[in-house]
């Protein structure tokens, strides 16, 4: 199922939480070998996280971390515009209309579904929100599970070539494109607006001071 959750909530699931860090580890640090700080505990946690970020998490049968991703918006501090302006000439972007999506991760041995929950989880998000666009950093390997989902990001820069290739893109939040991830991931309209209800109940994400700036 798909959860919602503040990063001041994350206590709320001391299972949830503790997997996806230890898997976002796993993923970055161990396999694809990010220069990311682990820490003592075995999980990966980086500045970011302690921004209130506001995370769509696929939880697994057993309650652990079957994937995930994280959502701050662009009014704020952003690893885009932190680390990555080289890839978009120098240009900021900032918008209220705009959040930075990033540390995609996927829990070993994830199915396919998984991928396809989390783009609509992230869909969800921005059509509730009013949003035009959600912006990322991402590297070649994720560019056939986009072109696999029919959600590709419209791309501002990249650098490198090949495996190498790193790239800054803008995926638009169309109402159109929401069937076609209800499909891919195998869910129901009513199932994820029940999941995203119920995450939020009459609280907004917009009502959280964090994301308000």
């Amino acid at each position: 199922m798909l959860r919602y959750i503040y990063a001041d909530d994350l206590h709320r699931f001391p299972r949830l939480a503790r997997s996806m860090f230890v898997d976002r580890a796993k993923q970055f640090h161990d396999r694809l070998r990010w220069d990311v700080t682990l820490r003592d505990d075995g999980t990966e946690r980086d500045d970011y996280d302690d921004a209130n970020p506001l995370y769509v998490i696929w939880e697994d049968t057993t309650g652990g971390h079957g994937g995930s991703m994280r959502f701050l918006p662009t009014t704020g501090d952003t690893m885009v515009n932190d680390h990555f302006l080289h890839l978009t000439d120098g240009v900021e972007i900032k918008s209220p209309f705009i959040w930075e999506c990033t540390r995609f991760c996927l829990a070993p041995g994830a199915p396919a579904q998984v991928s396809a929950a989390l783009m609509l989880g992230g869909m969800e998000l921005g059509l509730n929100n009013h949003l035009s666009h959600s912006v990322g950093v991402f590297d070649a390997r994720m560019v056939r599970i986009y072109a696999r989902l029919g959600w590709g990001p419209t791309i501002l820069g990249t650098a490198g070539q090949g495996r190498d290739a790193t790239s800054v893109g803008l995926w638009a939040f169309e109402p159109e494109l929401r069937p076609r991830l209800l499909s891919r991931a195998g869910i129901t309209d009513e199932m994820s607006r029940h999941w995203y209800d119920r995450s939020f109940g009459a609280l907004t994400p917009t009502a959280k001071p964090a994301l308000s700036a």
